[in-house]
């Protein structure tokens, strides 16, 4: 049985999402922040040396890291869906936003969230710096979805789920307005749509609304 360990408002949102697009039957289990530190409880701590979320069981293969957990659970369950194979023309398109979203975008707000509470003058050189790495992830992602409906292209894949909870759920943390992108924001109502979208923040966060514009 797959076990799905969630944090509440994590970037574990995406493995429920990615379990409600496939149709998989499994076992949600929720965990609630620290109210003071916001931080995972120990006892979700200590399901994966990490300590971070996501986290899954599958019938014993305990896997954190949410990628690797992406990639494992489409290749052993998906049939191909929601990914592009090697040859299709919109593969590299793929394959880069794919790991853009945790190479780049979701680094960059993570930087920016530290350095949110240090208090910094708005002049500090470190300050300005990340504020000008986030603007220009989030204007390559812009650029990208001015031209297209998804990230790799007219499909929908898993590129698409690694991406949205840095745009979405990632503003609690770190707010930010996504007003001077438009595309960006015509994408997240498309994925406001989406049915299994809906489940899985229904769900694993029933008392947040998506943050979808």
């Amino acid at each position: 049985m797959l076990t799905v360990h969630h944090l509440g408002k994590s970037q574990s949102e995406r493995i429920v999402w990615l379990c409600e697009e496939l149709d998989l039957s499994y076992d949600l289990k929720i965990y609630d922040r620290d109210p003071v530190t916001r931080l995972a409880p120990p006892e979700y701590k200590a399901l994966h040396p990490m300590g971070a979320a996501p986290v899954i069981d599958d019938g014993g293969i305990v896997l954190a890291e949410s990628g690797a957990i992406i990639d494992y659970l489409v290749a052993r369950y998906g049939n191909g869906r929601l990914v592009l194979a090697p040859d299709h023309p919109d593969f590299p398109h793929f394959v880069y936003w794919f790991h853009f979203a945790n190479g780049t975008l979701q680094p960059a707000t993570g930087r920016n969230m530290i350095l949110s509470r240090l208090d910094l003058p708005s002049d500090n050189p470190m300050l300005r710096a990340m504020n000008a790495r986030l603007d220009l992830a989030l204007g390559q992602v812009q650029s990208r979805l001015a031209k297209v409906d998804y990230f790799a292209g007219s499909e929908f894949t898993t590129a698409d789920i690694m991406t949205v909870f840095t745009l979405t759920t990632m503003r609690l943390f770190l707010p930010f307005g996504l007003a001077p992108y438009p595309a960006i924001l015509g994408y997240l109502q498309r994925i406001g749509r989406r049915d299994a979208y809906q489940r899985a923040m229904r769900k694993g966060d029933p008392d947040l609304t998506p943050l979808l514009h």
